[in-house]
């Protein structure tokens, strides 16, 4: 079955901040996307990202490798926010969730669940 399209939605927030709101699935055939989108902002001068995660119903770990890299190419943080039950857990499952900043709501949520 092909991957659910993502959809990327950005919003400049601020001066240095800006929003990208995710639907679909972040997978191996869409985290070039996420990317893209990612280091594009950053060229703009768009440092500190918040990545809503509200919609997205699927990450698998090129998914996560694609946060990863992006983390590791700012100057500021990466934020993600409305992490669903499954990419929560995994996030916690990796470590991943103490690297990029999750609340600590999500994570805890995410132990509990896991």
């Amino acid at each position: 079955m092909p991957s659910q399209l993502l959809i990327i939605e950005v919003d400049r927030l601020d001066a240095g901040r800006a929003r990208l709101r995710l639907s679909g699935e972040l997978d191996f055939e869409s985290a070039p996307e996420l990317l893209a989108a990612a280091t594009e902002l950053r060229r703009d001068g768009y440092q500190e990202l918040v990545l809503d995660f509200t919609e997205v119903a699927l990450c698998d770990s090129s998914g996560l490798s694609a946060l990863v890299r992006i983390h590791r190419v700012g100057t500021a943080g990466v934020h993600l926010t409305a992490l669903q039950p499954q990419v929560r857990q995994l996030l916690t499952r990796t470590g991943l969730g103490e690297l990029l900043a999750v609340p600590p709501g999500e994570i805890g949520q995410a132990r509990q669940a896991g």
